[in-house]
């Protein structure tokens, strides 16, 4: 699934007139390359969120024959339901018992996909989250089997331990890369409604079952939510093209 409903507010004025997953990077859309990323790695059938100026994504991806993957429209026009909520309206997509790989569409990395997608399936995991040793005011704490045990916000303090007596001194900080793999059965664990993130709904389910992090320090990776960042994002990736 690519999440690609968001507005986008970071990257105005480039989403002033379209959505953010149509903002371009050395002539391709962040869509384009994320969904050839995904086709590429072997996941051709994707479910792609849409809200923010919906018709032009799907107007888009008719137009471009979804990029040679088999595309399928969760439709949050109405209401944008953030990464939980999202997911929860597009569970009647997946294929029953599979696996499914999850990839905010701002997210741009090498990162091989395909052996992300079978160490979540080696390591029976609930769910697995890439992340990386980087700096980020919000960040995951795993413990030394690298399973998920609470949350921390750097810039205010807040600290979330789903487990009393997690001890946070002892637990690695790790960021989040916007790319994560459920099990399916995950989809009838969810009990939050309307808006939400599935962060919260990690932290809640880590306390009983196996929320694994997937460490890729090396693979090359950006968040391209910035006006910035998209800049530096096309000087790499137009010296590597």
């Amino acid at each position: 699934m690519l999440f690609a409903a968001g507005l986008g507010t970071r990257l105005r004025p480039l989403t002033n007139d379209k959505p953010k997953a149509l903002v371009e990077i050395n002539g391709q859309t962040l869509l384009q390359r994320n969904i050839i990323r995904l086709r590429d790695a072997g996941f051709d059938h994707i479910v792609v969120n849409v809200h923010h100026f919906a018709s032009q994504v799907i107007q888009y991806l008719n137009d471009n024959n979804g990029f040679g993957a088999d595309i399928t429209i969760s439709d949050e026009s109405n209401l944008l339901l953030d990464t939980g909520g999202g997911l929860k309206k597009a569970c009647k997509f997946f294929q029953v018992g599979q696996p499914i790989l999850i990839h905010n569409v701002d997210i741009l990395s090498n990162i091989d996909l395909l052996a992300f997608y079978n160490y979540h399936q080696h390591h029976q995991a609930l769910a697995t989250l890439a992340v990386r040793n980087r700096k980020s005011s919000r960040v995951l704490l795993f413990d030394d089997d690298d399973l998920l045990r609470g949350w921390r916000n750097n810039s205010t303090g807040e600290l979330k331990l789903p487990l009393a007596e997690s001890d946070p001194e002892k637990l690695q900080p790790l960021a989040f890369s916007g790319i994560q793999v459920i099990n399916y059965e995950l989809l009838n664990l969810i009990t939050e409604t309307g808006k939400f993130s599935m962060i919260d709904v990690y932290l809640r389910l880590s306390a009983g079952w196996p929320v694994k992090a997937f460490r890729h320090n090396e693979d090359y990776w950006t968040d391209v939510g910035k006006i910035e960042e998209l800049k530096a994002a096309e000087k790499v990736l137009k010296s590597n093209e």
